[in-house]
């Protein structure tokens, strides 16, 4: 008896790149709550729904400047990462902006 082989087996160690199952946006309002909207371009509807559902019971009343959003934010794009679902963020800054920017220089007046 001879053992079957199964080439298409990924060998271990190396994980199949699988396409993303959905696109979800996160969108931050401003300081008056709620902060947070979860926009989707793609995807199964319950499948986004789920994902947004547990997003905003992470995100709701935090905005961006508080600690406790980065813990949670750090969840939220694990989830994705589990989900196969592609995760995008809009903080509502320019790409300069979002980026700190190097000190400036003073030069004394003479």
């Amino acid at each position: 008896m001879t053992m079957a082989t199964d080439d298409s087996q990924v060998p271990e160690g190396e994980e199949e790149v699988l396409p993303p199952v959905g696109h979800v946006r996160v969108v931050y309002l401003g300081p008056v709550s709620p902060h947070w909207e979860v926009q989707s371009d793609f995807g199964d509807a319950a499948l986004i729904e789920e994902f947004r559902r547990r997003t905003m019971a992470r995100l709701v009343l935090l905005p961006p400047h508080d600690p406790q959003y980065r813990r949670n934010r750090e969840r939220v794009i694990r989830d994705a990462e589990r989900e196969n679902i592609m995760l995008e963020w809009d903080l509502g800054l320019p790409e300069e902006e979002a980026a700190p920017a190097p000190a400036a220089e003073t030069v004394p007046e003479a």
